[in-house]
C-alpha cells in the first residue's frame, strides 16, 4: 500500500518538531524549518506568521498526543504497577523524543504562565483527571497510606530531571552520548520498582 503523502502543514509540523528537537526554540529559525519542509519561508509565515505560532501548534499536538496515551495507561485494567511502569516509559519516552520541551515550559511558566494553562486546557485529557484516575487505581490494601498528588508529582519529577540536566550528568558523570541513552534506558526499568517500594506496605 502506497503511504499517504503528508499535506504542506503536516510536513512543516514535522520539520519543526526535529528543527525544534535539534535547536530548541530559540535556536530554531523559521527558514531552517521552511528549508527542512521543502518550501520556502513565505508559505511558511502564509500558515504560521511566527515561530511562536508555529510552536504553540507543535507542543499543543505533542501534548494532546502524550496526555491522550498517559490517561490510556492510567484507565487501563492492568494492576497499578504496570500503569505505573507504562507511564513512566511513555512520560520519558516522550520526553527523549521532544527535549526542546521542558526547557521552553520552564521559560513560560516564569515570563508567561497564561500561555502553559491554556495549552494545557486545550489538551484532550487533563493532567488533573490524570491525577484522578491515578487516586482511583489505588489499592490500600497492598500500599501504605499515600498522598496521591504528591507521588503523582513525584513520578513527574523523576521522569522529568534526567532529561533537563543532561548536560549537568553527561559532565558530572562523564557520560558519552551512548552511555547517557543507556542510563535512561535502565531508569525506565528501575523507576517503577523504586517508586513501588516507597508506597508498598512494609
Amino acid at each position: 500500500m502506497a503511504k499517504k503523502s503528508l499535506t504542506t502543514e503536516e510536513k512543516i509540523l514535522e520539520a519543526a518538531k526535529k528543527v525544534f528537537h535539534s535547536k530548541g526554540f530559540e535556536g530554531a529559525r523559521m527558514q531552517e524549518i521552511a528549508d527542512e519542509a521543502g518550501i520556502n519561508k513565505a508559505l511558511l509565515h502564509y500558515y504560521y506568521r511566527t515561530k511562536e505560532n508555529l510552536f504553540n501548534a507543535v507542543f499543543k499536538a505533542a501534548f494532546s498526543e502524550i496526555f491522550a496515551k498517559l490517561f490510556m495507561t492510567i484507565d487501563s485494567n492492568e494492576p497499578l504497577e504496570e500503569k505505573i511502569k507504562n507511564l513512566i516509559n511513555e512520560y520519558i519516552g516522550f520526553l527523549q523524543k521532544n527535549s526542546y520541551i521542558p526547557g521552553f515550559i520552564l521559560a513560560e511558566l516564569n515570563q508567561n504562565p497564561e500561555k502553559i494553562i491554556e495549552i494545557f486546557n486545550s489538551a484532550p485529557v487533563s493532567p488533573s483527571r490524570l491525577f484522578v484516575r491515578l487516586k482511583e487505581s489505588m489499592n490500600d490494601k497492598i500500599l501504605e497510606k499515600t498522598n496521591v498528588r504528591e507521588l503523582f508529582i513525584n513520578i513527574l519529577s523523576l521522569c522529568i530531571f534526567p532529561i533537563v540536566a543532561r548536560p549537568m550528568l553527561q559532565h558530572v558523570f562523564n557520560f558519552s552520548n551512548d552511555q547517557y541513552d543507556h542510563f535512561i534506558e535502565t531508569r525506565k526499568k528501575e523507576l517503577p520498582e523504586f517508586i513501588m517500594n516507597a508506597i508498598r506496605k512494609k
